[in-house]
C-alpha cells in the first residue's frame, strides 16, 4: 500500500479509502493489500483523481452530549492533528447523536465540502461522522473531489456489526423517550404547581 500510495502521490490513508470504496482493486496478500501496477499508472493518468491540488484538511470531531466530554473532543483533535499530511484548513466540533442528521457541524462541514474549501475530511472513527448513512456522505463528497479518511477503519463485521448498530439505536432512542418524560414531568408540575397558586389565591 505504501508503495502504491506513493507512486500516486496521495496519502495511504486516501488509497484505503478508495479500495474501501471499490474505486481501485486490491487482493489480500495475508494481511496486507497488494495493488497491480498496471490498475495504479491507470489510476494515476485518471482525470477524476484531482491530485493537482494541494491538500486540505477539515478535521471533524464530535462528541453525543451537549455539555461535558471536552476531553473527548480535545483527544480526538490531537490525534487527527498528529497525523496530519497537508494544510488543516478548520477544526469543525460538534455535539449530538451521530443519528441526528442537522448537526451544525455537519452542516458547516457540508459548506465546506460544497465550496471547495477542502479536500480531505477526516476522522477518528467512522461513526463520528455519522452513525448511519457514511457511504452516502462519501458519495456526496466524492461528487466534489473530497475523500473521506477514517484513523481507525472499522474491523467489525457481521454479528459483531450488527449488534453494534443495535445497541446504537437503543441506547440513542432510550436516550431520546426519557428526555420527551422528563418534559412531559416538567410540564405536569408546572401545571399542577399553577393550580396550587389559583387554589391559595381563591
Amino acid at each position: 500500500m505504501s508503495k502504491a500510495a506513493k507512486r500516486l502521490g496521495i496519502h495511504p490513508m486516501t488509497l484505503r479509502q478508495w479500495a474501501n470504496d471499490g474505486k481501485i482493486p486490491f487482493t489480500w496478500v495475508g494481511r496486507e493489500r497488494r495493488f497491480s501496477s498496471v490498475d495504479v499508472e491507470n489510476m494515476k493518468r485518471g482525470s477524476d483523481l484531482a491530485t493537482s491540488r494541494p491538500r486540505r484538511e477539515v478535521l471533524y470531531v464530535r462528541v453525543s452530549g451537549s455539555s461535558g466530554q471536552e476531553s473527548s473532543l480535545e483527544a480526538q483533535e490531537a490525534e487527527l492533528r498528529a497525523t496530519a499530511t497537508g494544510e488543516i484548513v478548520k477544526v469543525v466540533r460538534d455535539r449530538g447523536s451521530g443519528l441526528k442528521e442537522n448537526r451544525p457541524g455537519l452542516n458547516r462541514l457540508l459548506t465546506m465540502v460544497s465550496d471547495g474549501s477542502v479536500t480531505v475530511v477526516r476522522v477518528t472513527h467512522e461513526d463520528r461522522l455519522a452513525r448511519f448513512g457514511v457511504g452516502w456522505l462519501k458519495r456526496l463528497f466524492a461528487v466534489y473531489g473530497v475523500t473521506v479518511e477514517v484513523l481507525y477503519p472499522k474491523k467489525l463485521g457481521g454479528r459483531d456489526e450488527l449488534l453494534e448498530d443495535f445497541i446504537a439505536l437503543v441506547t440513542t432512542f432510550a436516550g431520546r423517550l426519557y428526555g420527551m418524560r422528563s418534559a412531559e414531568n416538567r410540564k405536569r408540575l408546572l401545571a399542577e404547581s399553577g393550580q396550587c397558586s389559583e387554589d391559595h389565591a381563591a
